[in-house]
């Protein structure tokens, strides 16, 4: 049952009922673990080596990264979530806005957790060329008024390119999250993306750098996408052409969808979820 902290906050607390399911879950798990690779979901080979999971059936565990987003899913009450940031998030280089991460991560939620499919849902948030202040400027907006269970924001890429000092946007960046939480919704930080532009830029990954170190100081989940794209190359889940759009900074649609489902497993990872093993053959 949960427990309410403040005014604001719940805390979900584990139930006989609760701890029943995890341990059903885990003997699942040891038995998809023991599967051929034949009997995994096909999408599971997409993700890196560092997010990888099998999926499908997701049960809950302790973990409370993400406590608003756990109360909604334990509930059965709606998931809303803001996709808030810049061109990465409004989907510059994709074909079409269905094309975009917001809305391949609101489609691999729903695939993951089918029993929730018709309470899903991702709003994009995303104004391209935006850095940190433009951001800020409509948190109240995009983010605070809603009032969504999570938001994922995706910042840090435009600021070395616009010239931004590094402390400005680290200060920035730490109060705003802290604004987002005090206003009772959940916080994941998606940090720029490895392309060949910021390559080309000196110091834009300690931007990168700048973000990973706000999550370890705020304890606030981190999706290091610079890592996973150049995992994605590396492991020949698809080649530079289908990562990256022809301007060299944006991402092309493939690169979009493996975005979308690898933030779908870390977001369900860090509500206090374990995916365990689907015992079908997606590719018989």
């Amino acid at each position: 049952m949960p427990r309410r902290l403040s005014d604001d906050r719940l805390e979900v607390l584990p139930t006989p009922a609760g701890s029943w399911r995890r341990a059903l879950g885990g003997m699942a798990l040891l038995l998809g673990l023991s599967l051929p690779s034949t009997a995994v979901l096909a999408y599971n080979d997409l993700l890196p080596t560092s997010v990888r999971h099998v999926v499908d059936g997701f049960i809950p565990t302790d973990s409370l990264d993400l406590p608003h987003v756990a109360h909604s899913l334990a509930t059965g009450g709606p998931l809303r979530i803001v996709a808030f940031g810049s061109s990465s998030t409004e989907g510059i280089g994709a074909s079409t806005p269905s094309a975009a991460y917001p809305a391949r991560l609101q489609a691999a939620l729903k695939q993951a957790l089918p029993e929730s499919a018709d309470r899903i849902m991702v709003a994009n948030r995303g104004i391209g060329g935006e850095a940190v202040d433009e951001m800020l400027a409509r948190l109240d907006r995009d983010v605070i008024a809603p009032h969504p269970d999570l938001v994922i924001w995706q910042t840090g890429s435009n600021d070395p390119l616009r010239g931004v000092s590094l402390d400005h946007f680290r200060t920035a960046t730490i109060a705003a999250v802290r604004q987002i939480r005090d206003a009772g919704i959940d916080v994941v930080l998606l940090e720029p993306q490895w392309c060949p532009k910021l390559d080309a830029t000196p110091g834009a990954y300690r931007f990168r750098d700048a973000v990973r170190e706000i999550g370890a100081e705020l304890d606030v989940p981190v999706i290091r996408r610079s890592e996973m794209m150049q995992a994605w190359i590396s492991e020949g889940k698809l080649i530079r052409e289908q990562l990256f759009a022809a301007d060299g900074l944006h991402m092309a649609d493939r690169g979009y969808d493996l975005l979308g489902r690898a933030v779908s497993e870390v977001v369900l990872r860090a509500a206090g979820y374990t995916s365990v093993a689907k015992v079908a053959s997606a590719r018989e």
